[in-house]
């Protein structure tokens, strides 16, 4: 089950979470440092993200599953958000050079159709980059972040994943050594804890961030998937009741 919109924007609007952010966004930019005029979506909860990658970018979508739900953004311009099904997105073949999934692969109901529906919309050479909690880490055991729900994962599975999907694994990073604690004691030293837990314990960061490449040439099996999904209209009008003459 998808954390919910209001708690994921509650957990970034806390010094927690912008601590979180810095952090996840420090690893990030050991993998991908600019992108010149490519097409880039986030899938799940990416928003704290793409705006530092927005600006170089030729265009770049906010997609966000429906069980979630979605805000606006950006802010103060047109919408770039998308609800989606995250099995079926909205585009066609090819169509995006880069995907970044946050607070996505741990909540999808088939993460194996996910991936391939990402493998879909992706460029020949197109690039994926995926932030998940480590199932060895203190950040999955904690249910007060979005890092504490859902499905973690070990750098193993994910990469067992990645290839069985058609994705062949690269650039691998760490973030959030530092206990997920509100104390302000314990955030003074985020950094040193950053710093040190890379060098030291590594296998015990709070997520996981593997970068991936669309594989070609080795096809995936051909088959023709009838949607799971029943789609039902919030407002349904349903007209205006008529009485006959006399009743």
């Amino acid at each position: 089950m998808h954390t919910d919109i209001v708690d994921l924007r509650q957990f970034y609007h806390s010094e927690l979470g912008r601590l979180a952010e810095q952090s996840i966004a420090m690893a990030l930019s050991s993998i991908w440092a600019r992108m010149p005029e490519e097409r880039l979506v986030g899938l799940g909860y990416a928003v704290p993200y793409l705006d530092r990658f927005r600006a170089d970018t030729e265009r770049t979508f906010a997609f966000m599953p429906a069980g979630q739900g979605a805000v606006n953004w950006p802010m103060g311009s047109a919408s770039a958000t998308a609800l989606i099904f995250d099995e079926e997105l909205p585009l066609p073949d090819s169509s995006i050079d880069r995907v970044l999934m946050v607070h996505s692969l741990e909540f999808a109901e088939s993460p194996r159709e996910t991936l391939k529906e990402l493998w879909r919309v992706l460029a020949p050479g197109g690039r994926l980059v995926i932030v998940v909690p480590n199932r060895t880490g203190v950040w999955a055991r904690m249910e007060h972040t979005p890092f504490g729900s859902g499905r973690p994962y070990s750098r193993g599975q994910l990469t067992s994943l990645l290839r069985e999907t058609n994705f062949t694994p690269g650039a691998t990073a760490e973030a959030l050594f530092f206990p997920p604690s509100k104390l302000r004691t314990v955030l003074r030293l985020r950094r040193a804890f950053e710093r040190i837990g890379r060098t030291l314990w590594p296998a015990f960061s709070g997520v996981i961030i593997v970068e991936a490449q669309k594989r070609l040439y080795q096809g995936l099996p051909v088959a023709v998937r009838a949607s799971r999904r029943v789609f039902v209209p919030v407002l349904a009008p349903r007209g205006i009741p008529t009485t006959r003459d006399g009743a």
